[in-house]
């Protein structure tokens, strides 16, 4: 994505933020710089920063407004700001709860080799999927210190009294989340019970024959 590929270090004066540093294949992240201005994808750039250097894998929107009155492109005012970040969300490339957001699975999952290139001090993987980890529990021994998403945790150690790091085989001290189950799971396996429990209609036939006799 030639838009997003900028040293992390700022940028110099002059520098256009479409620099292409890495060549990445034609996806829907390459044709975001069709759909953002200059100035919009910094700021989004400025987010990921933001949420990678937490310690929650979240930027509180007044750190975000605050990046918007520094950018280098164009500084963006507070509506503005906050029409972009709506944007992103709705485009699916941000989460936004309670003021805070989070990079979406749509972002972790296309620009998982942009991120772990720009961020590889910083970002590590999940020890159970293997993917990107930014919002996770992280195992408290100091010699070991693996990531487990949130989803992955509520999988992993569900159903265990004694839960146990999966690499240092230290006690998870972490609160262990419900297993996650989408709306529309939920509807499926309601309406499966409703029709397991639904009594069986009798035929025409057997009814008539019920009420001769």
């Amino acid at each position: 994505m030639g838009s997003l590929m900028v040293p992390r270090q700022g940028l110099s004066t002059g520098i256009a933020v479409r620099h292409t540093v890495v060549n990445m294949a034609e996806t829907d992240v390459t044709r975001m710089s069709t759909d953002y201005a200059d100035n919009e994808l910094e700021l989004f750039r400025k987010t990921m920063d933001l949420i990678v250097d937490s310690d929650n894998g979240t930027a509180s929107s007044t750190d975000i407004l605050n990046c918007a009155d520094s950018l280098q492109t164009k500084k963006l005012k507070k509506r503005e700001t906050e029409h972009v970040l709506n944007r992103l969300v709705q485009d699916k490339w941000l989460n936004e709860k309670n003021g805070d957001y989070s990079l979406s699975t749509r972002c972790i999952m296309e620009m998982e080799q942009y991120i772990r290139m720009l961020y590889q001090d910083q970002v590590k993987v999940c020890h159970i999927c293997h993917n990107v980890a930014l919002q996770c529990q992280m195992c408290e021994n100091p010699t070991c210190g693996i990531k487990i998403h949130t989803p992955c945790v509520a999988r992993y150690f569900k159903g265990r009294t004694d839960p146990r790091c999966p690499a240092c085989e230290d006690f998870w001290p972490h609160e262990i989340p419900d297993v996650y189950r989408s709306p529309s799971s939920q509807s499926e396996t309601q309406s499966t019970a409703k029709e397991n429990t639904a009594p069986t209609p009798r035929s025409t036939a057997q009814t008539r024959r019920t009420r001769r006799s």
